[in-house]
Order: structure tokens, then sequence, then C-alpha cells
């Protein structure tokens, strides 16, 4: 399962911007056929669910990206010298928000995550979760009632 997982992780930057671009294609297609979208009006769920494949995408692509830029098979002090920092270097790591520092004895910090990483990863969530709720509230006030 760890090898599944770090698999995932490993080739989500290659595959989840095709991820995003094919839910972004078929958005287009479906808010063209659509009647203009009317203010106080809520997208339907499948609108909803398109949008909410497109930013899950997008956050997990950034968070892998940004997990995997701290990485290194061989040697952290390697991957430090190989980004410019100088000193002896200890890689410090945390999950969320995304950081991989190499940091120098004296305590100097070099970020290896790219700066864009973790915006994406917040603003990617909270656009899932707000069309997970607005697909939820569609498809209730849409469901015809009982009796």
């Amino acid at each position: 399962m760890a090898v599944l997982l770090f698999l995932a992780v490993a080739f989500a930057p290659f595959l989840t911007p095709g991820v995003f671009l094919a839910a972004a294609i078929a958005l287009v297609l479906r808010v063209r056929k659509q009647r203009p979208i009317l203010v106080g009006r809520l997208p339907d769920l499948a609108t909803s669910v398109l949008v909410a494949v497109m930013a899950g995408a997008a956050a997990f692509g950034a968070y892998s990206w940004g997990v995997m830029s701290g990485f290194y098979i061989l040697d952290p002090d390697q991957m430090c010298a190989a980004r410019g920092a100088q000193g002896d270097h200890v890689v410090t790591r945390w999950s969320l928000p995304v950081s991989a520092q190499c940091v120098t004895s004296g305590g100097v910090g070099t970020e290896l995550a790219p700066g864009w990483v973790n915006p994406v990863i917040f603003a990617g969530l909270a656009l899932l979760l707000l069309a997970l709720v607005t697909g939820t509230l569609a498809a209730v006030r849409r469901r015809p009632s009982p009796g």
C-alpha cells in the first residue's frame, strides 16, 4: 500500500495536468450548452463535480510537486548542494503546509518547495469543498420530495 501511495505522489505532477485539462474542457462544453447562468441559481450536480475534479487535481498535483521537490534518493546533502545551499545541511520537512528546507549549521534555511505550491493547495482544497457543498445542495433541491 505504501508503494502505491508513493507512486501516486511521484506520478501526480505528470498526470494531474491531464485530469485538470480534461475536466476543464468538459466544463467548457457543458457550460456552452446550458442557458446563461442566472444570479442566485446554483450550478447543477454535474457542473459541481467537474469543478471539484479540477480543484482536486490542482491541489493534489501541487501537493505532490511540493513533496517531490524535497525528495532525493541518495543523499540530502547532494540535494541541498544541487539547489545552491552552502554549508552543512539538514533537511526539515512539513507535510502541510508543504515545506522541505536545507538548513545550515548556522540556522540559515533554503526552501526547496516552490512558493506557488501552498497557495494552490489551499485554494484547490477550498474550491473542492465549495464545489462539493454546492453540488450536494443542488442535488438535494432537485430531488423530488416524498409523498
